[in-house]
């Protein structure tokens, strides 16, 4: 069966994009590899800001009336997930950051067990690493191991930004290489079963007041019921 890889792209500039054109290197190294791919732009999507009002603990669902539930059903669908984006002052743009914000029912349930990820960055200036490791890291925190990223100053030039493309595709390629199972991540798998350990334990602890994330454990055969 054909792996799906989707790629989360982040930037006000649309096509014009560079750190769009990382993520399309992304997805066409993946389907270089046999895999089906899909690009979503999270700026022409919907999404409200998280109220921490704790009802996705509760009942799974979320009372805010947005875009968010179709794209969280795509990036469940998927089995690898590719996050791109510009550096904004050291961090991600906010459609970016307001996803992530949307997911701590998910994070919760280490909802991206046994999916794999990788992260890309454009910076003007610099910095662009740090973004890729923070985006790396935000997908170990859904429960997905990430196999690693691109960034670059666009600073350098165009022969910059080509070269990214062409390490962007040898991503892809080794994304869908990590989805078949041919690569191994012991340092990540050790550190996501402590925190499916930690979380395992929170849901436990608050069964009463979550039991959506108490029957979920139960359901994936991580509680006894």
């Amino acid at each position: 069966m054909s792996k799906k890889v989707i790629g989360l792209i982040a930037s006000p500039r649309g096509k014009e994009s560079n750190s769009r054109r990382l993520v399309e290197a992304v997805l066409q190294g993946a389907r270089a590899e046999g895999a089906t791919t899909d690009l979503i732009d999270v700026y022409s999507l919907r999404i409200g800001y998280c109220t921490a009002c704790g009802t996705c603990y509760a009942t799974g669902e979320c009372t805010l009336s947005d875009d968010f539930p179709e794209l969280f059903e795509k990036m469940m669908g998927a089995d690898g997930i590719v996050l791109g984006a510009p550096n904004y002052v050291d961090s991600v743009p906010a459609p970016m950051k307001a996803v992530f914000d949307r997911m701590s029912d998910a994070i919760h349930c280490r909802m991206f067990t046994g999916k794999f990820g990788c992260s890309v960055c454009t910076a003007g200036g610099g910095n662009q690493e740090k973004i890729v490791e923070y985006m790396d890291h935000v997908l170990n925190a859904f429960g997905a191991i990430a196999i690693g990223g691109v960034g670059v100053a666009v600073s350098g030039g165009p022969s910059a930004l080509e070269g990214a493309e062409k390490d962007a595709r040898e991503l892809g390629k080794t994304l869908v290489e990590a989805i078949r199972g041919e690569h191994s991540y012991p340092e990540q798998e050790e550190n996501l079963r402590q925190r499916m350990d930690h979380f395992r334990q929170m849901v436990i602890m608050n069964k009463d007041k979550w039991p959506h994330e108490y029957d979920w454990y139960v359901r994936m055969g991580w509680i006894s019921g």
